[in-house]
C-alpha cells in the first residue's frame, strides 16, 4: 500500500495505482482526454497534468504512479495555466463545427472547453484540411475533429485485435488512417463501432440512415415497419437523461409508432425463432458427426471478424441468418402474405445497438427476389436523434406493446443482447428437449459474467445416454482471437461457442449511447446494461423459447418444421471468406 497527498488531502492506494485513480477516489475530478479506463492510458494528451509540490514540475497524472510520500498539487495556477494552454493548441487545430456535429453535447473536448472557461483561441493559426472517409458503409471517419488521442486505435487493435487503424504520418502532419491510406471500407475493418464509442469527439460516426427512413415515412407507397433489436430497450433511455441500465420497452414502441410507422415489430420474435433452427442445428451436427464446434452467428462484426482473420472456421459457424434478418425476411414473406401486401413496397427499418448491421444488410446473399431483408439500419443512438427530430416527450411517453405476432417474445430472447445471452437461451431450449421436461431451474449463471472467455460443461441426455457438453462464451473480437487459437492448437475442445463482437455483448454495441471517460470510471455500462436485461428476462411471463405461441404458430402455418427446407430457404445463408490485409 502507497501513501501520499493530493491537495494536502491523505490517501492510501494499492501499488501500481496511478495519481489520477487516486483522486478520483477522492472525488477530485482531473480533465482527461486520451485516458480511457482499461484500454488507452499513454498520457498523450497532457490535459490530465498534475504539479509535483516538491520539485514544481507538471505531470501526466493517467501515467505518474502514487509512492510513497508523494504530494500533488491539481489545481495550483500552474496546472490550470498549463491544462488551457493545452487545450488551447488542440482547439486551434479542431474542425469547431459544434452545432451541426452529431456529438454536440456528448463531446468530451466540448465539456472540457466549457468547464475551463474557453471562450477565445489564442493559437489559432494554419489548420489541414482532411479528408472525411465516408466509404465505409457503416463508419465515417472525419479527421478534421481528430484530436489524436489514440482511444480507438488502442480499442480497435488491443481490445478487438483488429488493428484497422493506426497513426500515420509525423509531426503536425500526423492522422489516424488505414493501410496504404485506404478506406474504411477498403480494409479488414470488421464494423463494429468500438471505436466509435471510444472516440470523445465527432470524428468517428457511424453513416447515417434517418434521411432515408424519414423519406420512406413521408412516401405514401410505402408500408413501413420497425424492428428494435433486444438490446436498444436497455440503453435508449439514456439518450433522454434516464440512468444507465434503464429497460424501457414500452415507451420505445409508443415513439417508433408516434414517428408515422404501420407496423412495430420486435426482433426478440426472432431471437426465439433463432434458438429453434441453430438449437435443431446444433442437435443435429452432434448426432450425425457434422462440423464442431458449432459457433453462433448472430453478430456481423464477428462474422466478419472470422471471414478476414479466421476462414478456417466458417464450416463451424451456425447457417443461420441473424435475428435482425430472419425478422425482415418473415416481414416480407410471412407477413406479407398474410396482409396481401407487396414485398417490394415493405420497406423495413431495424433499430440496432450495432452499426455492423449496416454492412450486414447490404450483404448480397440477405435478400431475395430482387429485394433485401431489411432496407435500413438504425443505431440506438440514430432512433433517439429521429425521436428529438419528431419533438416527442420520450420520458413521459404511455408504454404501449410491439404489433403482434411477430411483437411476440419470451425472456430468452431479451437476454441476447448481452454475452452468453444466446448460450442460455439456447441451453433452456436444448435441455428441455432432450429431457422432455419443463425445467424449472432456467438461469444458467455459469455462462453469465464478464470475463473475456468463460467455460462450462453440461451433462445432456444425448441420443438417451448422458453425454458431456462442453461450452465456451467470448465477447469482444480480440477474446474471440485468443479462444479460436486455443481450439487450433489443440488446448480446447467444445460442442457450441457463443461469441460476440463487442465487449459486453449487444448491450454495449458500437450504436448505443455514448458513455464518456470519466463517466466509465464511476459506472461499467457493460454491467449496468446487463443487469438490466436480466430483470428484463425476469419480467417476462414466458422465458423459454420454444415455449412462444407465435413460434408454434409461425411454424404450424408456414415454416414447416425447424431447419426444414422452407426454413432453409428464408432464414439460414452462407459465409465468405475475405482477404486479412489489403495488397497494395
Amino acid at each position: 500500500m502507497i501513501t501520499f497527498k493530493i491537495d494536502s488531502q491523505t490517501i492510501t492506494v494499492d501499488e501500481g495505482a496511478t495519481v489520477l485513480e487516486a483522486a478520483l477516489k477522492l472525488g477530485i475530478k482531473i480533465p482527461t482526454l486520451c485516458n480511457l479506463k482499461d484500454v488507452n492510458n499513454i498520457g498523450a494528451c497532457r490535459m490530465c497534468l498534475v504539479e509535483d509540490a516538491k520539485s514544481h514540475r507538471l505531470q501526466a497524472s493517467c501515467v505518474l504512479p502514487a509512492s510513497e510520500g508523494l504530494e500533488v498539487l491539481t489545481n495550483s495556477p500552474k496546472v490550470l495555466k498549463a491544462r488551457r494552454a493545452v487545450l488551447e493548441l488542440i482547439l486551434s487545430a479542431h474542425d469547431r463545427s459544434c452545432l451541426t456535429c452529431k456529438r454536440n453535447r456528448t463531446c468530451e473536448l466540448q465539456d472540457l472547453a466549457n468547464e475551463l472557461g474557453i471562450d477565445e483561441i489564442e493559437f489559432d493559426g494554419e489548420r489541414l484540411i482532411k479528408t472525411i472517409d465516408e466509404v465505409s458503409p457503416a463508419v465515417i471517419r472525419d479527421n478534421n475533429k481528430c484530436i489524436l488521442c489514440r482511444r480507438c486505435v488502442a480499442t480497435c487493435e488491443s481490445v478487438q485485435g483488429v488493428a484497422a487503424i493506426g497513426m500515420h504520418n509525423r509531426g503536425f502532419r500526423t492522422e489516424i488512417g488505414s493501410q496504404f491510406g485506404r478506406s474504411l471500407g477498403e480494409v479488414a475493418c470488421i464494423n463494429c463501432g468500438q471505436c466509435i464509442t471510444a472516440c470523445p469527439t465527432g470524428a468517428l460516426t457511424e453513416k447515417d440512415s434517418t434521411k432515408e427512413v424519414w423519406a420512406a415515412l413521408a412516401d405514401p407507397n410505402k408500408y413501413v415497419v420497425f424492428q428494435t433489436a433486444p438490446a436498444v430497450r436497455i440503453a435508449l433511455g439514456e439518450e433522454f437523461g434516464m440512468p444507465i441500465g434503464t429497460y424501457s420497452t414500452g415507451k420505445m414502441a409508443a415513439a417508433i409508432r408516434r414517428l408515422g410507422v404501420d407496423k412495430v415489430f420486435d426482433v426478440d420474435f426472432a431471437a426465439d425463432l433463432t434458438i429453434m433452427e441453430e438449437g435443431t442445428e446444433l442437435l443435429e451436427r452432434i448426432q450425425t458427426g457434422g462440423v464442431l464446434p458449432m459457433i453462433t452467428s448472430c453478430s456481423p462484426g464477428w462474422i466478419k471478424y472470422c471471414e478476414h482473420f479466421y476462414p478456417e472456421f466458417l464450416p463451424n459457424l451456425s447457417t443461420c441468418k441473424s435475428p435482425n434478418q430472419m425478422q425482415g425476411a418473415l416481414t416480407k414473406t410471412f407477413f406479407a402474405e398474410k396482409n396481401g401486401l407487396d414485398p417490394k413496397n415493405i420497406f423495413v427499418v431495424s433499430v440496432m445497438p450495432c452499426t455492423a448491421k449496416k454492412f450486414e444488410i447490404k450483404r448480397p446473399e440477405m435478400g431475395r427476389d430482387g429485394y433485401r431483408d431489411v432496407d435500413a439500419n438504425l443505431t440506438t443512438r440514430e432512433l433517439a436523434r429521429m425521436i428529438k427530430q419528431a419533438s416527442l416527450d420520450y420520458v413521459n411517453l404511455p408504454d404501449e406493446d410491439f404489433d403482434n405476432i411477430l411483437g411476440d417474445s419470451t425472456g430468452a430472447a431479451v437476454i441476447f443482447g448481452v454475452t452468453g445471452g444466446v448460450m442460455e437461451a439456447a441451453l433452456r431450449t436444448v435441455a428441455d428437449i432432450l429431457t422432455g421436461e419443463d425445467l424449472k431451474d432456467i438461469e444458467y449463471n455459469n455462462v453469465r459474467g464478464l470475463e473475456g472467455i468463460k467455460e462450462a460443461t453440461l451433462t445432456l441426455p444425448l441420443n438417451g445416454v448422458p453425454t458431456e457438453v462442453h461450452i465456451a462464451i467470448a465477447h469482444g473480437t480480440g477474446n474471440a482471437a485468443k479462444l479460436l487459437e486455443s481450439i487450433k492448437r489443440g488446448e480446447k475442445t467444445y460442442h457450441f461457442i457463443e461469441i460476440m463482437g463487442c465487449p459486453g455483448g449487444c448491450v454495449t454495441g458500437g450504436g448505443q449511447p455514448i458513455v464518456n471517460a470519466r463517466e466509465r470510471y464511476n459506472v461499467d455500462p457493460k454491467d449496468a446494461r446487463a443487469k438490466a436485461t436480466y430483470q428484463a428476462d425476469r419480467d417476462m411471463p414466458i422465458r423459454k423459447s420454444h415455449k412462444n405461441p407465435a413460434v408454434d404458430y409461425l411454424y404450424k402455418e408456414f415454416l414447416g418444421k425447424p431447419c426444414g427446407h422452407k426454413s432453409h430457404e428464408l432464414l439460414h445463408t452462407h459465409y465468405t471468406e475475405r482477404p486479412k490485409y489489403v495488397k497494395d
